[in-house]
């Protein structure tokens, strides 16, 4: 098997975290050893941003007119136009569009076809479908739907389509990420995931065409080889997978025995610290109220008040948390200097292994790292929640809030929402970073009270190990939307690593 230029197809590539990962994977020569041939999604956003880092893929070093461009010195038809072939390769590499139509099967195949033929039986596939139909969340609001049924929901088998190009292209290999809920999700009472591994081992037209390899070594549970815990392998965030690698069984006949034991290796762990940690302070805005310096200091400190008072009229075991909250409330009304809701300062992770991936040194600002507004009631809770979590080192809990914080949500002491504030702090890996991010930010507080805010897109892009050069396009919800249904690219690199040692082992 040859050592480079794998061919790469990443479908539902969403902002292209797994190409990401797996074409910064390099031979001894400097070439890639996953070359991104073609990479397919159709949600507008995601494409765009997509397609920008597709075009930085072009270069050997990246141009000063793309530093220019995420500082929003110039625009992207500047950007564009200062290294046209760039960009139309980038545009022949990416394509928008809505896999699982026959309409778009009749645009795709014929470059698959051509992607096959070129690349002589060195193609891999990468991807994950969508998720919405399997993840527990999901699963609990299409119960809610009058007459949904789960067999005529076309996103249950939208993995189909991800068998049908593996068909076409005869892979040496394939990578394919789902959330965990795959595991149990059934229709008309089949397992899912069971048909999905039928399926993706006779993906090359008999029954056992692909072999499946574990990434992770584990021993029990029956599909604990295939679920990726993301916090054992260095990324800070509990984030778990299903990622399934197959490999062609007549490629795997010729290998030696030992490409079987080859599996991820386990990391040190980091923590929301190791990439947070040292970033310039930046306040929340004010979502309801003309947002100015002046008046975020008064509704902060009215807030950090209003939940000190909200404390003591609990009893006393809060009063260490009371106490702490009026200390913060001084602090901010003696300070000179209110923090800005975006900061151009570059900070670099204070984990070293982290940072190395993580950094860009000529990065002038760091891009997408502007905080959102809050309404002045929920900085209360944001400055208990971070406060709490400041002197017990773990986020409260729905019944641990003050009477007087708690939201007014009918379901608020049911116990389905307990951790429906729920802080990020500093010495343990934050939460899954999720699409939820978008609607508000009660799951991603930020760890420093002072702060009185949840994640920028920026953090969260950090916790899910993206560089800081990798800008998000579209609005701020479409960025954290993209943030959150990535898989971390320092992972994807992980299990690049694996496949790469699994493809170039030489039988024995």
């Amino acid at each position: 098997m040859m050592s480079h230029g794998f061919k790469t197809v990443d479908l539902f590539a969403g902002p292209g975290g797994l190409a990401e990962g797996f074409s910064s994977l390099r031979n001894p020569d400097g070439t890639r050893r996953f070359e991104v041939a073609l990479s397919v999604e159709m949600e507008p956003s995601a494409f765009a941003t997509l397609r920008l880092r597709a075009f930085t893929r072009q270069f050997t070093e990246l141009p000063e007119s793309y530093y220019r461009y995420i500082a929003g010195e110039i625009t992207r038809a500047d950007l564009m136009e200062s290294h046209p072939q760039e960009w139309r390769t980038a545009m022949a590499e990416t394509a928008m569009l809505t896999l699982g139509t026959q309409e778009t099967q009749a645009e795709l195949d014929p470059r698959l076809d051509q992607i096959r033929k070129d690349a002589q039986d060195n193609i891999i596939v990468i991807g994950g479908p969508p998720c919405q139909a399997y993840s527990l969340v999901g699963r609990a609001r299409n119960r809610g739907i009058q007459d949904y049924d789960a067999a005529e929901d076309h996103r249950h088998f939208l993995y189909r389509e991800y068998i049908r190009i593996l068909g076409r292209l005869s892979p040496i290999a394939f990578v394919m990420e789902n959330v965990k809920g795959i595991l149990s999700s059934k229709v008309a009472g089949v397992s899912i995931f069971d048909r999905v591994l039928e399926d993706l081992r006779a993906a090359g037209g008999t029954p056992e065409s692909y072999t499946l390899l574990p990434l992770v070594a584990a021993t029990r549970g029956k599909h604990a080889g295939n679920v990726i815990r993301s916090e054992d392998f260095g990324i800070p965030q509990c984030r778990h997978r299903v990622i399934l690698l197959g490999i062609r069984s007549d490629l795997l006949s010729h290998r030696a025995l030992d490409v079987f034991g080859q599996t991820l290796e386990p990391a040190s762990r980091s923590t929301v610290a190791s990439v947070l940690e040292g970033m310039p302070a930046l306040r929340s805005g004010l979502s309801r109220t003309e947002d100015t310096p002046d008046n975020w200091r008064n509704a902060a400190v009215s807030a950090f008040r209003a939940a000190a008072s909200s404390c003591r009229a609990d009893g006393t075991w809060l009063n260490g948390v009371a106490k702490a909250l009026l200390e913060q409330a001084g602090r901010l009304e003696m300070e000179g200097d209110i923090p800005p809701r975006s900061s151009r300062l570059m900070t670099p992770a204070r984990d070293n292994r982290l940072g190395a991936w993580l950094a860009d040194a000529r990065l002038s600002i760091l891009p997408n790292h502007e905080s959102r507004g809050h309404m002045e009631s929920d900085l209360a809770r944001y400055a208990f929640a971070a406060t709490f979590a400041e002197i017990f080192d773990r986020s409260p809990k729905a019944d641990e809030f003050p009477r007087a914080l708690a939201p007014e949500h009918h379901n608020w002491d049911s116990g389905k929402f307990a951790d429906r504030f729920r802080v990020q702090h500093w010495r343990a890996p934050s939460s899954t970073v999720t699409s939820h991010i978008s609607k508000d930010g009660h799951y991603f507080i930020h760890p420093d009270p002072m702060q009185c805010r949840s994640l920028t897109v920026r953090e969260a892009a950090r916790l899910q190990t993206f560089p800081d050069n990798y800008f998000f396009e579209g609005n701020r919800t479409q960025q954290y939307v993209q943030v959150g249904n990535a898989v971390p690219p320092l992972l994807a690199r992980q299990i690049a690593e694996v496949l790469a040692n699994i493809l170039t082992t030489r039988s024995g």
